[in-house]
């Protein structure tokens, strides 16, 4: 231990003889491990926001929309019929056991008023349900009932983003805006949600009972009162996904009478396997931008065998001198060694205040979350030191196995 100790003190008072020499070798270190720890944040925040928003679409989250069909052998796109109704959102609910809930949805761009002020906005038409399966809460006031839904009431539950536009900073529970000249009154206001992963704005919307609109808002299809946009299902559990979305596909098949071979009405589309995708882009984002910055990293140590080899060629007679005086090989290797290891370490530390400081100037200025794990910090850390080690024993292990003779011969 006093050895390495020893070690130490030398390689310090070494490298403080040429300080700009050892400065600008360090730099490459410095800026490797602090590109590391940027990027590896950059690369977490970007995950970790991918992951707020798939929780902000709600939870196990399985969307049924309206498919595309042939109609005198010309194939409609997807969404060409209403295939899908209300009925079929009660027939989920009741026969398929891995399904939790169930909201069937319209949806239809509208102008809200409210006197002065308009804001054109989302307005849906949902079921109490839609809430538990889009996890929503309640800012100010109260979601509205399935008596709300049955009577067709004119109530509406305003998202932040419209509430913002049409009341400021005022609680606009209780007040009343106009939809197509329709007057509703607001029962409440939803917590903010933020985007959503494709971008959206969640908060720029108007939650209103399925049947009021229907009747007074979006309109109905003439063809089929009942028929809906989307179907929203929510199943039991993480693990029942595929046998939820396999129960309800089989159901609607039968329900819409399609014959085996035949083409679905209807498409279910499985959030989490879209999301998953996603969240895998940014983690393999993440590893390819610290691969990328550890280049950083390999060259600093290049940088640094470079300036050994020159340091010990500069000190061949000191190193002479000491194997004349009866130091041994593993000394000299553990001299020089340490030394490398030193100037490393030294960049790794202030690398690591580097890279914390560009992650929260990152946050700041861009706008980016960046989310800086100790574990990374220390990899970073870690990685320095084997830097020095690796670069730095091909230097210590020439000056360790120099001929004395020639050594001091050495001018």
């Amino acid at each position: 231990m006093n050895k390495i100790l020893a070690s130490v003190r030398i390689a310090l008072r070494a490298l403080k003889v040429n300080r700009t020499r050892s400065a600008l070798t360090m730099l490459g270190i410095i800026i490797g491990v602090a590109a590391v720890i940027a990027m590896v944040g950059v690369g977490a925040g970007a995950t970790a926001r991918i992951q707020d928003q798939i929780q902000s679409i709600g939870a196990n989250l399985i969307m049924v929309l309206p498919g595309s069909i042939s109609s005198n052998g010309v194939r409609l796109g997807s969404g060409g019929v209403s295939s899908l109704t209300e009925d079929d959102a009660k027939a989920i609910a009741k026969e398929c056991p891995s399904v939790a809930a169930v909201a069937p949805t319209v949806r239809g761009s509208v102008q809200v008023v409210n006197g002065n002020s308009n804001w054109a906005t989302s307005a849906q038409g949902v079921t109490p349900d839609y809430m538990t399966i889009r996890d929503y809460s309640m800012m100010s006031g109260e979601f509205f009932t399935t008596q709300d839904v049955d009577a067709a009431a004119k109530v509406a539950v305003l998202g932040q983003t419209v509430a913002q536009n049409l009341f400021g900073d005022s609680d606009p529970t209780g007040q009343v805006v106009i939809i197509k000249n329709v007057p509703f009154t607001v029962s409440g206001v939803l917590t903010p949600k933020g985007q959503s992963p494709s971008g959206q704005d969640q908060d720029d919307v108007i939650l209103l009972p399925l049947s009021t609109a229907k009747r007074k808002v979006i309109g109905g299809n003439k063809a089929n009162a009942k028929s809906v946009n989307a179907l929203m299902v929510q199943s039991a559990g993480p693990q029942t996904m595929d046998q939820a979305q396999q129960e309800l596909t089989t159901l609607l098949r039968e329900r819409h009478r399609i014959q085996p071979g035949e083409d679905d009405d209807f498409s279910v589309r499985n959030l989490a396997e879209v999301f998953a995708a996603q969240e895998t882009s940014a983690q393999v984002m993440s590893i390819l931008l610290g691969a990328i910055a550890s280049v950083s990293l390999i060259v600093g140590g290049i940088g640094i065998m470079n300036i050994m080899l020159v340091s010990v060629t500069e000190r061949t007679r000191e190193i002479g001198l000491r194997q004349a005086v009866g130091a041994k090989t593993r000394d000299i290797l553990s001299q020089f060694l340490v030394e490398a290891v030193t100037l490393s370490l030294l960049g790794g530390i202030i690398g690591i205040v580097l890279g914390l400081t560009t992650s929260v100037l990152i946050s700041h200025f861009a706008n980016w979350s960046t989310q800086v794990s100790l574990t990374s910090v220390l990899m970073a850390f870690v990685f320095s030191a084997l830097v020095g080690v690796f670069f730095g024993y091909y230097p210590a292990r020439k000056a360790a196995y120099m001929d004395p003779i020639e050594a001091l011969r050495y001018e």
